[in-house]
């Protein structure tokens, strides 16, 4: 059996629909790994001081590892890789080693400049912290540092190993990245205390670049320090500067909302990004998924100056985006307790706990269309080769996202919770802190204005006149019937069933979610097959032929 494993890790796929389904399965297993790592945190501290110190840490280690990108992002290194090894293997090397050495260097140094400079910058980032508290987060955020080192050269590794279609280890990084971090909080805090958690981030991301190292030493390619052409980190450079400018962006909003929340009373940070990660579970498979299979078409489009075309295919992923994200963001809404609950509910993580981060949850929800799309529209002014108005939007909608953050918490903690139906209709006027809403308020309309603009900008590019809302009018019709009809449904069967499951187990809390959501779920799908719904067609008829079948495409993570 170990030698069969061993042997899938070097395997070559030929065959895109095995790669597409095995990192389909990964990042499935990667997901479900996650849930048991917030889940883990969640009980072991619940939502208190330690987690808010825990995440404050990572702003900073974000940051680099953002920058890092430049000479990391796979979108960059993939193609100019494989464009030099069709050329000869020498060249292929050389370019290897330069982007190997260029990133080693300019890391180290960034790196080390960050050392030196927390102790300065963290009490700007969480002015709402104690001293003891602030130089807890300096010592896990120094630990931190070494993670975007490791991530970012086995982004590298990862990158010539997809180039040799290697996949399957590729697929495993990122379940040894949350295994390690699972091991820090099962083995190293009893032993290290807080700090333990730190070195198992630090420990998953040595997995994530070492368990590559044998497949990469296979492949003859292992790279050497050296500089061999500079026009070669140039042009990975250029070509990695909308992504590592789009992430810097985001970590820079997440610095902003770190520090507000560090004002909000302990707990405040913990609950927002429990709430967040949870939300960028359909995020990541629906939006990142469909918006990275649709660029390499969009590309294709514009290269062959068939604009009209292009819009056509925009305004199909956008529907098809649409058509998924719309009804789980019904779901995530009305079954935003059971979600809650199910992937946290255990131990330290109490009740109050679970009222807060269910709220905060609900109202992620309302965005996670306009985050998808975003994602969608992002690219295809990267197909048209404008990146000038993604950056300029994107930084926009930090501005406002900010901006609204500071307006809302404001308005949260001045006027008493009884007045507001704000905090009547999300059942949280009795629990301390909720002015923490605010800030994933501030985080949906910011993704909301985020993707309005982008929007605006496509319909003003040449050809864009089809780009309209009225070419989804009919379709957003349909959506609002079906959404309603799953809400209606779905509400209905949660309180009939209510008596017939144990809300006090993790599987009656399961079991009731699961009925009500399948049984919303298949009245919306009644609703949509009444209307000759084109995207329920094309849904049934995409499963029906397997739909691993398209190329995949694998992308380094996002953040630590």
């Amino acid at each position: 059996m170990a030698r069969r494993i061993f042997e899938l890790f070097h395997r070559e796929f030929r065959d895109v629909r095995e790669a597409a389904l095995l990192l389909a399965a990964a990042t499935i297993a990667s997901n479900l790994l996650a849930l048991l790592r917030d889940r883990l945190l969640a009980a072991r501290f619940g939502a208190g001081a330690e987690l808010d110190i825990y995440y404050a840490a990572f702003r900073v280690p974000d940051l680099l590892y953002a920058f890092s990108l430049f000479f990391a992002a796979s979108t960059a290194v993939i193609p100019l890789f494989l464009e030099r090894f069709s050329e000869s293997e020498e060249r292929a090397r050389a370019f290897l080693d330069t982007i190997f050495a260029a990133f080693l260097i300019s890391v180290s140094i960034l790196a080390i400049l960050a050392y030196v400079s927390i102790p300065f910058i963290v009490p700007f980032y969480v002015p709402g912290f104690d001293v003891e508290s602030r130089q807890e987060v300096i010592q896990m955020a120094r630990i931190l540092l070494i993670s975007p080192l490791f991530l970012g050269l086995s982004g590298l590794v990862s990158g010539i190993l997809q180039s040799f279609r290697k996949f399957f280890v590729y697929a495993a990084t990122f379940l040894f990245y949350n295994a390690g971090i699972i091991v820090g909080i099962l083995v190293f805090v009893p032993r290290w205390g807080l700090s333990g958690l730190a070195w198992g981030v630090v420990f998953g991301a040595l997995l994530h670049v070492l368990v590559q190292i044998p497949s990469l030493i296979r492949t003859g390619f292992f790279p050497r320090i050296r500089i061999q052409s500079f026009s070669d980190m140039a042009q990975v450079f250029m070509r990695s500067f909308p992504r590592t400018a789009g992430l810097a962006v985001m970590q820079a909003a997440f610095v902003a909302v770190t520090a507000i929340a560090s004002t909000l009373g302990a707990g405040s940070i913990a609950i927002f990004q429990f709430s967040f990660n949870l939300q960028s579970i359909p995020l990541a498979v629906i939006g990142l998924s469909y918006s990275v299979a649709a660029f390499p078409t969009m590309a294709e489009l514009i290269v062959k100056r068939e604009r009209a075309v292009f819009f056509e295919h925009l305004i199909s992923a956008s529907r098809s985006i649409m058509f998924w994200t719309l009804p789980l963001t019904i779901l995530f809404i009305i079954l935003r307790a059971h979600i809650v609950r199910v992937a946290l509910g255990a131990g330290e993580f109490g009740w109050a706990d679970t009222r807060l981060a269910a709220a905060s949850l609900a109202l992620f929800a309302v965005g996670i269309a306009a985050q998808s799309l975003t994602a969608l529209f992002v690219r295809a002014f990267y197909a048209i080769g404008n990146v000038r108005v993604p950056i300029a939007v994107n930084m926009f909608a930090l501005l406002v996202t900010v901006v609204f953050a500071f307006f809302f918490v404001r308005i949260l903690q001045e006027i008493s919770a009884i007045h507001l139906p704000f905090f009547h209709i999300l059942r949280v006027v009795d629990v301390p802190q909720a002015a923490v809403l605010g800030l994933p308020l501030a985080f949906t309309l910011g993704a909301l204005v985020n993707m309005a603009l982008l929007g605006f900008y496509l319909r003003r590019m040449e050809g864009g006149d089809a780009f309209r809302l009225r070419a989804f009018a009919p379709f957003l019709g349909d959506m609002a019937g079906s959404c309603a009809v799953l809400g209606i449904v779905n509400y209905g069967i949660l309180q009939a069933s209510v008596s017939l499951f144990d809300a006090n187990t993790f599987w009656g809390i399961f079991l009731h979610g699961f009925l009500a959501g399948i049984c919303g779920i298949g009245s919306a799908i009644l609703f949509l097959r009444a209307r000759g719904n084109k995207e329920l067609r094309e849904a049934r008829s995409m499963l029906g032929r397997k739909f691993w079948r398209k190329p995949a495409v694998g992308l380094e993570p996002e953040h630590l």
